[in-house]
């Protein structure tokens, strides 16, 4: 965690040296717009944690263990893999459920099969977004491409847990 920390840091002083250069940019209206986009975070990661640790203590383990643990194997990636494709919501409802799981015994080859599932397939952003916007073809397409990545990610997950 805190090599990430450290590196967006870095990140951070880099760009914030290149843009002291420019004449046109203003350190103090890029700070005050970052304020601002990081203020509504400031109150739903702290929610959104809180409730994925109290939801990780409802979450019947022996369910977990059984279907998604680490000896539910490839039954376990396919049906990670579906579920991952009906979870709702976006990072601030799905994380914190996906540390629940975690919490409780989940795999962590199930884990990259859901989550694969919920960043490619996302159902629901199929049902409200693409089919109206982009239509049924594109669809399609996508799905047919996508459908089979986070079945293939938990595999290789799994394989290289194997290897290490």
């Amino acid at each position: 965690m805190l090599s990430a920390y450290l590196t967006l840091i870095t990140i951070l002083s880099c760009l914030a040296l290149i843009a002291h250069r420019k004449h046109q940019v203003s350190h103090k209206e890029v700070v005050s717009k970052g304020v601002a986009d990081t203020l509504p975070l400031l109150f739903r990661i702290p929610a959104a944690i809180l409730a994925g640790s109290f939801l990780a203590e409802l979450i019947p383990k022996a369910y977990v263990v059984a279907l998604l643990g680490d000896s539910s194997g490839l039954q376990g990636i396919l049906l990670a893999s579906i579920l991952g494709g009906f979870l709702p919501g976006g990072p601030m409802i799905a994380f914190p459920l996906l540390l629940a799981l975690f919490k409780a015994g989940m795999g962590i080859p199930q884990m990259i099969a859901l989550l694969t599932a919920w960043l490619l397939l996302a159902f629901h952003r199929i049902i409200a977004f693409e089919l109206p916007m982009l239509g049924s073809r594109f669809v399609r397409r996508r799905l047919l491409a996508c459908l089979p990545l986070p079945l293939l990610a938990g595999i290789a997950a799994l394989a290289a847990d194997n290897l290490f």
